[in-house]
């Protein structure tokens, strides 16, 4: 076998990729000009260890990148390019001359005597033509323009890979390279493997499409690939803990390399790789050695103190080292691929086990500096209004005082509440002790109790703050208007509209006093106000006030920073339509909040749970028993539940209702009464408390205690007032049921809730005084009413009077595949349970899965929230809603919903 087909034999691939590829080297027919042998590891492709991945992506990158004259293989120490090239080299059939360049080579004849050699090594010699450099220190032109025309006239191009080419920083040796590379036409194809920018014109080359480039972003691993590594360091980890990895590491190649060596020694090596401490770990000496070590005392000085950061400007590094010079530095760092990765419009941060290897180090190196670092970082980013960051730094630098001001003189209290930043916020201030005592850390002091409706905490902080602030000359507006939103949530809390109506009013006066500028930056404050207005008037029972200005805090812009408190507004109005006799339309309003809730990525249940309590309620009212229970158990560990007297009313209102259509009149009535103290009496809720005990009453056969304990219910309060009046008539009492009916006014037309109990009443009242025919038209004019809306319950509950009526054939077509299965058979009490509908006569068939879906989507479920409980994918979830919607005929999940309701599927 002669030498040049020995080397193509090795170049192939050896039987054994951790040997070192070595060109058999004939005769030496160049000296190096130093006088000094030939160093054939130079020439020997680096051998690729027992554990090594070929990553064919990147090998068939290589493969196309014989198309340009010039290939780029660019990344940090330890991103794997040297071993990719080499595999990539030790399979081509084609000449490649392998170089690993090295200091000396800076001197122009060093240089060329090597890549000369390389060639030679390679079976890709020059001729005799080609003088070889007798001088270390510099070349003939002669030489270049020869080995260049050589090159050109090859029919089979050659490939000259340079590898760690950052090493190589003269840039005489630079322009003789690029010199031969442009007239060696497609006779060279040139490969540089290097950590940093090289000198060449890479801009020209792209261009031209001359260039191709493989960067630390190709270089990194993908999950499936750290799988597979793992694999061959006789690892298994799961997909997604190998993601977390690679997040970590950021696909670094040695990082995760260095990590699996490691985890081998651990007992548990999956637990190992999610909790490794970068600092020490081998993972750690390699930075330390690899990037840290080589940099001037100042560059690490000033990567030790950029450390703290998550991400970091010039102007920002400067103000933690004192000095002027981090533009320069920064941007060499980033240039030699240093592990500080640039964002964009000048800002940078570190690779994520750099920063922690080099925080640790920090601690050791500069005792003490942490704290002072934060405190500069924040003062920085507070000037810059980098609020986030800045909090972040102030809590580091255990500055409480400091982190509670620009939290509030930000105006962003409110996100202690809007459930975006919530969590981080209270996690933020939790630490915060005693020796904060400005009035802005009494402020935040109170939001996160009133946050987590600890009343008595809160109120006690809140009297504090506005002590302090009483105290300051002059007052601070943004203090002031942070002072009046959290008094208007206690207003909420305390069922006082008196104090929310001032604290509403004093917010107004102090936002003129404000840059327009903040008020826009933080919407959610004014969403957050108009919200606990409207529930204070709410639970006063001043429903028009109350739906003013809930309907202008449903309308607050700012996209997902108001999504709670429009959410919150909304199931309030949906509330409100409830009370006035609308369900249809209230639980329109509920369903319409939770794709927007989705989007913004707010948990399920979210607000204060108004929204499912109405459901619930609406559930009763036609006869869904299983389905309100199960919106009822969704509330049941709600925080808001037993301090927010609407949500608490609410759910009083709704388990009751549930209660006493199963035959629990007792229960119903303890169940009636919302526990929560308030400063006004709600006469809503006071009135449906009366409702139940009448009608516990009634049902033991008390008629005339049933009739007393109704005289506090007047027209004020519609539903409650048909309801009322239904129980008059059934205790005998027609004439007080009429006129009670007579005394009902609302602001608009009545809703079916409303007319279809007035009309049973009225109804029951005629069939008694023996007019049938006036009864027949009011119980016709009732289905009507009530079959779009399913208002089952006003039927169940009318008593036996009715099922004569019903019998006739008009009203039993009327009824008929809805209503008439489930009436009572004896008295007008309730029944525990009344049998469900007949089938529908539309039949529909869906699949269990889509079934378990459409039963989620019914309990307001997010599609995240369905995939975890049914253990698919959220991709799976959405495919069986595609099924279910086509099959529905409907578009929305809302109309998916109702539409399987009138269905009878659910």
């Amino acid at each position: 076998m002669s030498a040049v087909a020995e080397i193509y034999e090795n170049a192939r691939g050896p039987t054994d990729p951790a040997v070192p590829v070595v060109p058999v080297i004939p005769a030496v027919p160049f000296a190096d000009p130093r006088g000094d042998p030939f160093l054939r590891t130079r020439f020997a492709l680096p051998a690729r260890p027992a554990t090594f991945l070929r990553r064919q992506r990147l090998v068939d990158h290589l493969d196309q990148a014989r198309e340009t004259p010039l290939t780029l293989v660019n990344g940090a120490a330890g991103a794997g390019k040297t071993l990719l090239t080499a595999d990539w080299a030790a399979g081509q059939r084609q000449p490649v001359a392998w170089l690993t360049v090295e200091v000396g080579d800076r001197r122009p004849g060093v240089f060329w005597a090597y890549v000369l050699q390389a060639l030679h090594a390679w079976g890709a010699p020059a001729s005799e033509a080609v003088e070889p450099p007798s001088d270390a220190t510099g070349v003939d032109q002669r030489l270049l323009a020869t080995l260049a025309a050589e090159l050109n006239d090859r029919d089979q191009p050659v490939i000259l890979v340079l590898d760690e080419y950052d090493r190589l920083t003269t840039a005489e040796v630079t322009e003789q390279l690029e010199f031969v590379l442009h007239h060696a036409g497609r006779g060279l194809h040139l490969v540089l493997v290097t950590r940093t920018e090289p000198l060449l014109p890479l801009h020209r080359y792209r261009a031209a499409g001359e260039l191709t480039e493989i960067r630390a972003a190709e270089l990194a691993f993908t999950s499936e690939e750290a799988v597979a590594l793992l694999e061959l360091h006789g690892l298994s980890l799961p997909l997604h803990a190998a993601a977390a990895l690679v997040d970590r590491t950021r696909g670094w190649a040695a990082g995760l390399r260095l990590s699996a060596l490691a985890a081998r020694e651990s007992a548990d090596p999956e637990l190992y790789l999610k909790e490794f401490e970068a600092d020490r770990s081998t993972v750690a000496d390699f930075l330390l050695a690899e990037v840290l070590k080589g940099q001037p005392e100042e560059t690490q000085d000033l990567l030790l103190r950029v450390s703290v950061l998550e991400r970091f400007c010039p102007d920002l590094a400067n103000a933690l080292t004192l000095r002027t010079d981090a533009e320069a530095v920064l941007a060499r760092l980033h240039r030699a691929n240093a592990f500080v990765e640039h964002l964009g419009h000048s800002w940078y941060q570190l690779h994520p086990l750099f920063g922690e290897i080099l925080r640790a180090h920090l601690r050791e190196r500069l005792p003490g500096l942490e704290p002072e670092l934060h405190r500069r970082a924040a003062h920085w980013l507070r000037r810059c209004e980098f609020l986030p960051e800045t909090l972040a730094h102030g809590a580091a630098a255990s500055d409480w005082d400091f982190a509670a001001d620009a939290l509030v003189d930000d105006l962003a209290i409110g996100q202690l509440f809007t459930g975006l930043r919530s969590g981080d916020l209270t996690e933020l201030f939790s630490p915060m002790g005693p020796e904060a005592r400005s009035p802005a850390a009494d402020l935040v002091r109170a939001a996160g109790d009133l946050s987590r409706y600890d009343l008595d905490r809160g109120l006690a902080r809140l009297r504090s703050a506005e002590e302090h602030l009483a105290d300051d000359a002059p007052e601070p507006a943004a203090a002031k208007l942070s002072l009046a939103l959290l008094e208007a949530l206690v207003a909420r809390l305390t069922g006082c509209p008196a104090l929310a109506e001032r604290a509403a009013e004093k917010a107004d006066e102090l936002r003129q006093e404000l840059p327009a500028h903040l008020l826009d930056r933080h919407p959610e404050l004014n969403a957050l106000l108009l919200t606990h207005l409207g529930s204070a008037r709410l639970w006063a029972g001043r429903f028009e006030d109350a739906r003013a200005a809930l309907t202008a805090a449903a309308g607050s812009p700012g996209g997902a920073s108001t999504a709670l408190p429009r959410e919150d507004s909304i199931e309030h109005l949906a509330l409100l339509d409830y009370l006035n006799g609308w369900p249809g339309r209230a639980e329109r309003r509920v369903l319409a909040t939770v794709p927007e809730a989705e989007r913004a990525g707010l948990p399920r249940p979210s607000g204060s749970g108004i929204g499912q309590l109405v459901l619930a309620a609406v559930a009763v009212d036609r006869h869904e028993l299983g389905r309100a229970q199960a919106l009822l158990d969704e509330t049941a560990q709600l925080p808001s539940r037993t301090r927010d007297p609407v949500m608490a009313a609410g759910r009083a209102l709704a388990t009751a209702r549930l209660l006493l259509v199963r035959g629990k009149a007792r229960a119903a009535v303890e169940a009636a009464d919302p526990a929560v103290a308030a400063a006004v009496v709600s006469p809503w809720a006071a009135g449906y408390e009366a409702l139940f005990a009448s009608a516990a009453h009634l049902a033991e056969g008390r008629p005339d205690e049933a009739a007393e304990v109704l005289q506090g219910v007047t027209g004020d309060q519609p539903v409650c007032a048909v309801e009322a009046a239904a129980i008059q008539v059934a205790a005998g009492r027609a004439s007080a049921a009429i006129e009670l009916l007579d005394s009902i006014h609302t602001a608009g037309r009545p809703g079916p809730a409303v007319t279809v109990r007035a009309a049973l009443v009225r109804a029951q009242a005629a069939q008694c005084a023996g007019d049938t025919d006036t009864a027949r038209k009011l119980v016709t004019q009732a289905l009507l009413d009530a079959r779009q809306e399913r208002l089952r319950r006003p039927f169940l509950d009318a008593g036996a009077w009715i099922r004569p009526l019903l019998a006739t054939p008009a009203l039993h077509e009327l009824a008929a595949g809805w209503l008439t299965p489930g009436l009572p058979r004896h008295g007008g009490q309730p029944r525990p349970e009344s049998p469900s509908p007949p089938p529908p006569l539309v039949e529909v068939e869906l699949s269990g899965r889509e079934r378990d879906v459409l039963e989620r989507l019914a309990r307001m479920m997010s599609t995240e929230e369905v995939a975890a409980d049914l253990y698919v994918s959220v991709n799976t979830v959405k495919t069986h809603l595609k099924s279910v919607y086509r099959k529905l005929a409907v578009n929305r999940r809302g109309d998916a919903v109702r539409r399987a309701r009138d269905l009878r599927l659910l």
